[in-house]
């Protein structure tokens, strides 16, 4: 029997990239999967191509960044199916102009909504519903730029992504008592739609050897299935060519 048989699981972000990933893996471990995204279309596609692979979707479009929107989400998912047992906060943008000299408070606005306060909104929609159940969890995409600080990111990403894995290790710290886990992801660089809003353009060669939405997916997957009373609080993906590796080397002359 498939692990995740009979679990109902929240994807956000899921119609591209990691988010998309992590949706193919969890219905094909047999989950029941909502996913959520700004556009219906790419929605519509990923849940048609879960049940085509004979896996059980659902698209539920709606604004992560809108708390009433998020709200009304998690609300929809327990009236629908009495119950909540995965919640995977995806979604996440970043900008071009990231830097100190170029950021904009629109940008700053943009890119802490995207990846902070949209998990926030998440977080306090579906924890009463795992509460009354009695457990559940959240799977969190951080990044690494959620650990060290960095340039390449920009600020207000980095700034945003340690905000979200401190609010993990938080959930775990408060609803422990309640079996209720909560996981932040790290990944490296990932060949996902956010690298068009690099200031400097990655290549196809270069995002041939990145992690890829299903290395990351099939991560995921594995944190959903762990037993209620084991969590993995922090976990970091890479690509094994790592860039930010390859260059120190090439500083160093080795």
């Amino acid at each position: 029997m498939s692990k995740l048989a009979g679990k109902i699981a929240w994807v956000t972000g899921a119609g591209t990239g990691i988010g998309e990933g992590a949706a193919h893996a969890l219905a094909a471990e047999g989950a029941t999967v909502i996913l959520t995204g700004r556009r219906p279309g790419p929605l519509k596609d990923v849940a048609a191509a879960i049940t085509a692979a004979g896996g059980k979707a659902h698209a539920k479009a709606g604004d992560m960044t809108d708390a009433a929107v998020v709200q009304g989400i998690a609300d929809w998912i327990v009236k629908k199916f009495k119950r909540l047992d995965i919640f995977v906060a995806n979604a996440g943008i970043n900008i071009l102009d990231r830097s100190w000299d170029k950021i904009s408070p629109l940008g700053i606005d943009t890119v802490l909504h995207g990846n902070l306060d949209s998990v926030f909104y998440g977080a306090i929609a579906v924890l009463p519903a795992m509460r009354k159940q009695g457990g559940g969890q959240i799977i969190v995409t951080a990044s690494m730029a959620g650990r060290w600080v960095g340039l390449m990111s920009g600020p207000a990403y980095v700034a945003a992504k340690h905000g979200v894995v401190a609010a993990c290790h938080t959930i775990n710290m408060q609803e422990c008592v309640n079996n209720i886990r909560c996981t932040a992801v790290l990944p490296g660089e990932v060949a996902t739609p956010i690298l068009d809003k690099r200031p400097v353009p990655v290549s196809p060669e270069e995002r041939a050897k990145m992690a890829q939405k299903e290395d990351v997916g099939d991560l995921i997957r594995y944190i959903a299935c762990l037993p209620d009373h084991i969590t993995i609080n922090e976990v970091m993906i890479t690509p094994t060519w790592n860039r930010g590796y390859v260059a120190a080397l090439q500083r160093a002359g080795v």
